[in-house]
């Protein structure tokens, strides 16, 4: 059964056509992947080369930069469709929106000429560098600093746990211009291409999951750029990074929905084929109850994140959509997390091997917890905005 089947998804009639056509490469050209991919723990320029061929990069942009345009609900339902069988696949398209992100929000007419088509058309990668290592979820407290010096700006840090680091051509780097006025006006982000003096790859890291998708450390020691590769005004970055935040959100509950759907027909499958007692163990009903409530809450976690895209689409904004967004996240990966952990178990000592798909999925599932927001930050995210409102 697919996503389509699963729920009836509001989406155009091309958009669905897209959707069914990203489910059906998936399962016929990424999920034979799926498992060597995790085992060889290196990126799979093959599976990159085929969503470029295919188009399925250029979802996230818009059609006068070499896009396709697509909602954000139809990009949700494609990486839903890809992480099902790959959470790794699925992330070479959330990053390259993720990524872009900044340029598409804040970016010049110039940048995005310059930038957007090449990564639609997937000739590129991109890097999204906020973390640092004592910057995560306090994003405020980032000690990159650049500094202006006449028609350009030197940047001195690093980043952590940078997706595509390395890999990337086209690297967003948060930094501080103005210590004195704090993260709301202090920060400001940048373009800065991959080869530029004073810029290099550190530390890669060994991650449990999304094996395959290189991560890892960007460095920069006196690292010149010109004053045209700031994205908007100077002390823009927070900004940005929230309104990044707020569609990345969606893309990564995504990834959750997808891994957690993909790890419950996996574990249908077996309970309707596993006998004991004299009978499959899906005619049991301890497992039918477990099957029941997880089904519901994974049906649960797209809806929260089939809403989310679509107050995005609508262009809703401020309290309403972080509300949302952060909402859809926090079910998401929680359910991901309580779906592949039982997926391992449904499957008894089979499911602690790796000549089965979901022990994978459960070391995948456990990052988007983690990434873009922790599941601690998304509450303390979903507090201040239902507070906020209601004492406006």
């Amino acid at each position: 059964m697919n996503s389509m089947e699963r729920l009836d998804t509001p989406l155009s009639s091309e958009e669905r056509q897209m959707v069914e056509a990203i489910e059906q490469l998936a399962n016929t050209r990424i999920a034979p992947r799926a498992a060597e991919i995790d085992r060889a723990n290196e990126y799979p320029w093959d599976i990159k080369q085929l969503l470029a061929e295919q188009g399925v990069l250029m979802m996230p942009f818009p059609t006068e930069y070499g896009g396709v345009g697509a909602s954000e609900l139809a990009l949700a339902c494609a990486v839903e469709a890809i992480a099902r069988v790959s959470m790794t696949a699925s992330l070479i398209l959330a990053m390259q929106q993720l990524g872009a992100l900044p340029i598409l929000l804040g970016g010049s007419e110039e940048q995005k000429r310059r930038y957007l088509p090449p990564l639609a058309r997937g000739e590129w990668l991109v890097a999204y560098g906020l973390t640092e290592p004592g910057a995560g979820s306090d994003i405020a407290a980032i000690q990159t600093r650049a500094e202006r010096r006449g028609d350009h700006y030197m940047l001195s840090g690093g980043k952590q746990f940078i997706t595509n680091a390395g890999l990337a051509h086209v690297n967003i780097i948060f930094a501080v211009t103005d210590a004195e006025r704090g993260a709301d006006g202090g920060m400001s982000a940048f373009i800065v291409e991959s080869g530029t003096p004073g810029f290099r790859v550190g530390k890669i890291e060994d991650t449990i999951g999304i094996r395959g998708s290189q991560n890892g450390e960007l460095l920069l020691d006196g690292c010149v750029i010109p004053l045209g590769q700031r994205i908007g005004s100077e002390g823009d970055g927070y900004r940005l990074a929230l309104a990044t935040f707020d569609r990345a959100r969606v893309g990564i509950g995504a990834q959750a929905v997808g891994v957690a759907s993909g790890a419950l027909d996996y574990a249908i499958q077996y309970t309707r084929q596993r006998v004991q007692f004299g009978k499959p163990i899906a005619n049991h009903e301890g497992i039918q109850f477990l099957i029941a409530d997880l089904a519901t809450q994974v049906d649960a976690a797209r809806l929260l994140i089939h809403r989310a895209a679509t107050l995005l689409d609508n262009h809703v904004e401020g309290a309403d959509v972080t509300r949302a967004t952060s909402m859809a996240k926090l079910f998401a990966s929680d359910t991901a997390m309580r779906v592949t952990t039982e997926a391992v178990q449904l499957l008894g000592g089979y499911g602690y091997t790796r000549e089965y798909p979901v022990e994978r999925m459960m070391r995948d599932a456990k990052i988007t917890q983690i990434y873009e927001g922790t599941t601690q930050m998304q509450r303390l995210a979903i507090a201040r905005a239902i507070l906020g409102t209601l004492t406006a």
